[in-house]
């Protein structure tokens, strides 16, 4: 079996009536991108007649074209298929605890355009789901492919039993409810929804640091800060879908307290919230530091660090060794090859990667460590959307 079709969840052609084979066969063809009816027959083990009449009803669509003659194995020259990645276009969503982000993918995942906003989604719902229906059409603006599906990452814990229902305790001002069936309706797409650090990890293992990689933690630092975690291939999301909430882990229990109830969370550490107090309490030992004056977001954090400022220096330092002692944690259970780090303080590189790999070190089994690659996400901001345009992506391809 192709280990990239294994990988991703994809399967493989058998005999259960025309419409699943022909979904097979065009995941097939996506996944090779360029092949021939006798490809796909040797590879689906299918006849050269059911081949045939499968591809002639794929080709109906639009999303495969043929595109010349490939080379002969003693006979007539074969006439190739190729998927078309710019037939239709895909959305994905990231609604964070402060912003909104849209971005239009092509069916391989390469963003075509993008659109985000600054919006106190945490306690906005209403302006919040009107700004995402714009900031879709202003995606779409123009567009004449047809859209395949919208998926959208929440910053929170998705019920995998009833996906619109949305954390009391994280968002309480949405009254459990996503509402954006409405936009579905309006587009006629299916909407998928799952938590933005499992759409993180997903980007990731199908376009970023984490292809080919069957064991993966991704952690997104962010206003809060959660895990997506990749089992065998697969995100793993719990038996009730709350897998992977990371910032919730205590490190400190007699630390501040948290918006869950409990005590010395991380993300009283090193979310964006906690890095901003931090930065204020810091001030008076570095009044000449562009954050002193305080009221910093993360990003100015970052931008200070990374022009070397001191106070800016030491918050980074300090978010390091604590985001360090939670994945020396995960490191010893879980036991990955690699974790990627993503969101706001990725963009930090190596002012966060080295101090936390000393901490990771400090904590862990030498074998886990061993094991693991620390690394930075490559997508910088559009992680997230990315991923719930993946999501989509992924369950059209099966149906």
């Amino acid at each position: 079996m192709n280990r990239k079709l294994t990988q991703k969840g994809l399967r493989r052609p058998h005999p259960q009536g025309p419409r699943p084979l022909a979904d097979a066969v065009l995941q097939l063809i996506w996944e090779e991108r360029r092949m021939s009816r006798a490809d796909i027959a040797r590879l689906a083990d299918l006849s050269r007649s059911t081949v045939s009449e499968i591809v002639n009803e794929i080709l109906r669509t639009g999303l495969i074209t043929e595109v010349g003659e490939g080379p002969s194995r003693g006979g007539r020259r074969p006439i190739l298929l190729e998927f078309r990645d710019d037939a239709c276009v895909i959305l994905g969503v990231e609604m964070g605890a402060s912003h909104v982000e849209v971005v239009a993918t092509d069916l391989r995942g390469n963003p075509l355009r993008s659109a985000a906003e600054e919006h106190p989604v945490r306690d906005d719902p209403a302006g919040t789901r009107e700004l995402i229906g714009r900031l879709c059409e202003a995606c779409l603006e123009n567009s004449e492919r047809p859209l395949v599906g919208i998926g959208v990452g929440v910053p929170c814990p998705v019920d995998r039993d009833n996906s619109g229902r949305l954390s009391d305790v994280v968002l309480p001002a949405w009254e459990g409810r996503l509402g954006l069936e409405g936009l579905a309706e309006s587009y006629g797409v299916p909407l998928l929804i799952d938590n933005d650090a499992n759409l993180g990890a997903l980007a990731e293992l199908w376009w970023g640091v984490g292809q080919g990689i069957d064991d993966m933690v991704y952690i997104k630092v962010a206003t809060g800060i959660g895990s997506g975690h990749v089992v065998g291939g697969e995100i793993y999301r719990g038996s009730t879908g709350f897998a992977g909430e990371i910032g919730h882990i205590a490190i400190d229990p007699r630390g501040k307290k948290c918006v869950c109830g409990l005590n010395g969370c991380l993300v009283t550490l090193v979310g964006g919230h906690a890095l901003a107090g931090r930065a204020e309490e810091l001030a008076t030992q570095y009044p000449d530091s562009p954050l002193a004056k305080g009221g910093n977001s993360i990003r100015e954090i970052e931008d200070a660090a990374l022009a070397g400022d001191p106070l800016a220096l030491q918050v980074a330092r300090e978010a390091a060794a604590n985001l360090g002692t939670a994945i020396a944690s995960l490191l010893n259970v879980l036991n990955p090859s690699m974790v990627v780090l993503g969101g706001d303080l990725a963009r930090l590189g190596d002012l966060l990667l080295e101090p936390l790999r000393e901490t990771v070190g400090r904590r862990t089994l030498v074998s886990s460590l061993q094991a693991a690659q620390i690394r930075t996400s490559g997508f910088d901001s559009q992680s997230v959307a990315i991923g719930g345009a993946t999501l989509a992506l992924k369950s059209a391809l099966q149906d």
